[in-house]
């Protein structure tokens, strides 16, 4: 038979007992701590992964953002910049084009034979197109005399031309301000041919303005066809 353990022995084993549980403690303790460390380690990669991501979107769109400014930017000198290019341009042709018409003022006041020649002829034209037995001629008040004249030339120019004879009534009621020529009247007034010098040269400048363009300045370079 066993015999009862005395005080000492009791003792004894409650140690060993305590020293084990104590032992288990410790270890599941140390599993806990490792599998804490573990997560928090794992943890701390994801936020410093998504901290990271994070930083780069924010550099990307602020990239993106730049990008598109300097763009804009660019875009709006291109455009300026080819904006004072065209009103340079045209500042250039209405140069232009109003020499010529000074060129043609100063033709009627200083040449009055070319000039009468020049009357003869756009009457002649204005006739061609009416084809009228009576026509209304009218001329600058100051080119009275010299439209007498051309008017005669013209009836007979007209009448070689077209086999036709035509009664002209010549009034001086153009503006003061016109560069001279002459205005035509058919169909009792209804039908109008204007061949004044102004609107002469305003025709060549609708006529020939694309010409002139290219010569001054040649192909324009964003324009994708050419006819």
């Amino acid at each position: 038979m066993s015999r009862p353990l005395n005080d000492d022995e009791v003792l004894s084993e409650m140690k060993k007992m305590v020293a084990f549980i104590k032992q288990e403690a410790m270890e599941k303790a140390r599993e806990i701590q490792v599998k804490a460390d573990e997560e928090f380690a794992i943890e701390k990669s994801k936020i410093v992964r998504q901290e990271a991501d994070n930083i780069e979107q924010a550099h990307e769109r602020k990239l993106k953002q730049a990008k598109t400014a300097n763009k804009i930017a660019e875009s709006n000198a291109t455009n300026k910049s080819r904006l004072e290019i065209l009103q340079a341009r045209e500042s250039h042709l209405s140069d232009l084009f109003e020499d010529a018409r000074g060129k043609l003022v100063s033709l009627s006041e200083k040449d009055s034979k070319k000039y009468g020649a020049l009357l003869t002829d756009l009457i002649v034209q204005g006739l061609l197109q009416l084809l009228e037995k009576k026509v209304s001629v009218s001329t600058r008040e100051k080119d009275a005399d010299i439209a007498k004249k051309s008017v005669e030339d013209a009836k007979k120019n007209y009448k070689d031309k077209s086999g036709r004879d035509v009664e002209i009534e010549v009034k001086q009621d153009l503006s003061k301000e016109s560069s001279g020529g002459v205005v035509l009247y058919g169909h009792n007034g209804r039908i109008k041919i204007d061949n004044t010098l102004d609107a002469r040269l305003r025709l060549l400048e609708e006529q020939m303005l694309p010409e002139i363009r290219l010569d001054l300045f040649g192909p324009n370079p964003n324009r994708k066809f050419t006819n």
